[in-house]
């Protein structure tokens, strides 16, 4: 019986249990993600300096101004640069301007400057009357003669006459209108702030030689000497 068993146990193999399979399973490797190209930075441009800050220039201080006196009706403005006149002297800079275009200085009130344009204008409108009606004389004169019998020769005695009439009308017209020149110059002086200063030396001719010549341009003593014309 033992041996039976035996056999039958020999016979029938023992059923092998599959082996397991230890393989671990493989596990797929890992891609590893490329790895990022950095890009190079580029070098930061050097900053160029700050520029230096130029200094503000200074400011310049306005020129104090004379207050108006109360009761003035003119109109003063900043004080202008002095006028000059001559590359020899400058005259002193006007205080101010009326509504009605005179410009005083320390020198010359507002007051003597307008009594002295009322009689700029009052010889001007007297010197141009006569100036028109020595010139009508003398052309009527010419047309006399043209008309006449009247000789304009050595031996014609009224001719002469007439001739030394018209030439003196012509020279006193002449005249005139020339002082009408000068008297509009000393009327734009005193618009300008000029007025009563001598044109040769740049001092103030005295009151009483404007009052007499009222286009008077310089001193006696400067006349006398030859200097200037008035």
């Amino acid at each position: 019986m033992a041996a039976t068993k035996k056999q039958t146990a020999e016979k029938t193999p023992g059923k092998k249990s599959p082996a397991k399979k230890n393989a671990a399973k493989k596990t797929p490797a890992k891609k590893t993600a490329p790895a990022k190209k950095t890009a190079a930075k580029k070098p930061a441009p050097a900053k160029k300096p700050a520029a230096a800050k130029k200094p503000a220039p200074a400011k310049k201080q306005a020129p104090r101004t004379t207050p108006p006196k109360k009761g003035s009706t003119t109109n003063v403005s900043a004080s202008p640069p002095t006028v000059p006149v001559s590359g020899h002297f400058e005259l002193p800079a006007p205080r101010g301007v009326t509504k009605d275009g005179i410009s005083y200085t320390k020198d010359f009130d507002v007051k003597f400057l307008k009594a002295q344009r009322d009689a700029l204008e009052t010889e001007r409108a007297r010197l141009l009357g006569q100036a028109v009606r020595l010139e009508d004389e003398a052309n009527s004169l010419i047309e006399e003669g043209e008309m006449g019998d009247v000789q304009f020769d050595d031996e014609g005695g009224e001719g002469d006459t007439m001739v030394v009439e018209r030439e003196r009308d012509l020279a006193l017209s002449s005249q005139a209108r020339q002082t009408i020149v000068d008297i509009d110059e000393a009327i734009a002086r005193i618009e300008a702030g000029t007025y009563g200063y001598s044109t040769t030396s740049g001092r103030p001719i005295p009151r009483e030689r404007l009052e007499a010549i009222p286009w008077a341009t310089e001193l006696v003593s400067e006349k006398v000497g030859g200097i200037g014309r008035r």
